[in-house]
């Protein structure tokens, strides 16, 4: 019997695939938990139409994400920060910093846990700091951190 899976099961497919299984196991296992549903024709075009939808909003997701990097290359934000002797810095600067300036100085809105920050700022200078936007658009910008 073809069905069509509704959720990932193990061993067997993922989601919105179309398999062949035992009737027995169809009609007494995976239907009743909500797991599959038989391929019929209409069954067949409703996931299509699920598939092209998700294609499109994917799309419109990475075209977003480019428009983000665009605004964000060959451009840098400056961070004013407390500064104790020998240019270190009283605390560090960390991804939320950023993101705040971010949004602040260029008017970009960037999840904290986007920007790649190996590990906090805790000295005067410039840094090269990458932000992962989508999973197909990594761009890369200046953060300078001046005394106060």
């Amino acid at each position: 019997m073809k069905v069509i899976l509704q959720k990932d099961v193990k061993n067997l497919g993922k989601q919105g695939q179309i398999v062949e299984v035992a009737e027995g196991y169809a009609r007494n296992f995976l239907m009743p938990r909500g797991l599959a549903v038989e391929a019929s024709a209409g069954n067949l075009r409703q996931v299509e139409q699920q598939k092209k939808a998700e294609a499109a909003k994917s799309a419109r997701e990475l075209q977003q994400a480019q428009a983000v990097a665009e605004k964000l290359i060959g451009k840098g934000i400056t961070i004013s920060a407390k500064v104790g002797g020998a240019g270190k810095l009283f605390g560090s600067i960390t991804s939320q910093e950023v993101a705040d300036q971010l949004k602040e100085q260029l008017a970009v809105d960037i999840d904290k846990r986007k920007i790649d920050l190996k590990e906090p700022i805790k000295s005067l200078g410039s840094y090269s700091v990458t932000a992962r936007i989508h999973p197909e658009v990594h761009v890369t910008f200046k953060v300078e951190v001046v005394p106060e």
